[in-house]
């Protein structure tokens, strides 16, 4: 009897493939701020070697924003180039069409952080005060009234590539030297928004996964490495980092 329900069931295609199953709050949309592996409105520094993967800007201020890049000019006028990104380097000083894309970009990342930080009613608030080291997160919205850390122990999330997390930060946000963010079960890194309204420090040799929506200041230390994005409202500072966008 059961056999045959389960037949009838897969002919009429009332089964679905887990995978297929949408879990966690609905996705943020990043806008043309998606395009970018670093975003920021302050300015962005490195002390080489870092690498990034993927193109950088800053808007609404210009080229001399971007330290430790050793930037060469193309031809355009639109874009720089520089030995430690993999992408173009954009400014808001730079020729047209830049300077529009740029304030476009700038605000679906603002646009972002709004929609982000709006989302209500959290299936998780305070989770651990905030000690969120050696947990598996599920994915789901995520809300604390303070700071949170990773230690050392690192953090996994797990889920599939259908499911997705926000992390709604209303303090700091830290990592400890070592500490990972791991991804289990397909979870993708576009996935999951770490959303920071206080600043983000990353220590030497951690890792993180996801985009990060950050109010203040971003700063990966010596070694740290990232799948993913930042869009920060003001300062990034990489040391020696890899970042992936």
């Amino acid at each position: 009897m059961l056999s045959t329900i389960l037949i009838n069931a897969v002919t009429l295609g009332l089964l679905v493939a887990p995978s297929a199953i949408n879990l966690g709050p609905t996705a943020v949309n990043l806008g043309t701020a998606g395009n970018f592996a670093i975003l920021s409105k302050s300015g962005i520094s490195t002390v080489p070697q870092s690498a990034i993967t993927g193109a950088i800007g800053v808007s609404p201020i210009a080229s001399n924003a971007f330290t430790g890049f050793s930037l060469t000019l193309d031809a355009s006028g639109t874009f720089a180039t520089s030995r430690q990104v993999t992408g173009e380097v954009m400014a808001a000083s730079f020729s047209a069409p830049t300077p529009s894309k740029l304030t476009t970009a700038v605000s679906d990342m603002q646009t972002a952080f709004t929609d982000a930080t709006g989302r209500v009613n959290p299936g998780f608030i305070n989770l651990a005060s905030g000690a969120i080291g050696g947990l598996i997160l599920k994915p789901g919205l995520y809300k604390w009234s303070g700071a949170v850390t990773i230690s050392s122990a690192g953090v996994t999330i797990s889920g599939t590539s259908a499911d997705h997390f926000i992390f709604q930060i209303a303090s700091t946000f830290s990592l400890s030297a070592g500490a990972r963010i791991t991804l289990s079960g397909g979870v993708l890194a576009s996935n999951i928004v770490w959303v920071v309204s206080g600043a983000v420090t990353a220590g030497p040799g951690s890792h993180i996964e996801g985009v990060i929506l950050g109010q203040t200041a971003v700063t990966l230390e010596t070694g740290t490495t990232m799948n993913g994005r930042i869009l920060a409202q003001t300062f990034v500072a990489l040391q020696e980092a890899t970042v992936v966008g």
